[in-house]
């Protein structure tokens, strides 16, 4: 009977002493594992660091199509309290996206909530691809363009995917040749 107790005794310590997942790394799974999959998303994480992650969106329709968008996502240990920090990693022009890959999605701001999860902020992102915002813009030049000359816009909008450079920035090349976006729906 001894031994029965010792070994619960030695369970328990055992147990104590293995590190607990934050509430945070629980609800981040919970939210990951709960995400629509759509084929224009992809998600890649890492075992190592699940806190921080990527997406890759390819727009299939609007002035963005045909591109392939990379964003940064980091998760803090306050989440579902604090809102995900993402950031664009290619430099794009677009009302919403600063050169620095700074989005301005309310969201990710004042009106995020911890009821909101990763999958509001994919939905976000996807609607700034297809309907930009240029009355909040980051970009007020893109902005600007888009509210007076549409085809102005959707001509730089195309050039810039084109890793061209407008003005005095270069963009970065994110555009999917034809076949090679074909073949991944």
């Amino acid at each position: 009977m001894r031994k029965i107790w010792d070994k619960k005794k030695n369970d328990a310590e055992a147990q104590k002493s293995q590190p607990r997942e934050s509430p945070a790394k629980i609800r981040l799974q919970k939210d990951l594992g709960e995400l629509e999959t759509y084929d224009d998303t992809e998600i890649v994480t890492s075992p190592q660091n699940i806190m921080e992650f990527t997406v890759i969106y390819r727009p299939q329709e609007g002035y963005y199509k045909r591109g392939e968008f990379k964003f940064q996502f980091s998760v803090n240990q306050n989440y579902p309290h604090d809102a995900p920090k993402v950031r664009c990693l290619q430099t794009i022009f677009h009302p919403n996206i600063d050169t620095e890959g700074h989005i301005c999605l309310n969201i990710l701001r004042e009106d995020w909530k911890p009821v909101l999860n990763i999958q509001a902020v994919l939905f976000g992102l996807r609607l700034l691809f297809q309907v930009p915002n240029p009355e909040d813009p980051l970009n007020k030049e893109a902005a600007r363009m888009l509210v007076e000359n549409e085809p102005e816009f959707a001509r730089t909008v195309t050039s810039s995917m084109r890793g061209r450079m407008i003005g005095s920035v270069e963009y970065d090349h994110v555009l999917v040749e034809p076949e090679r976006y074909n073949h991944r729906y």
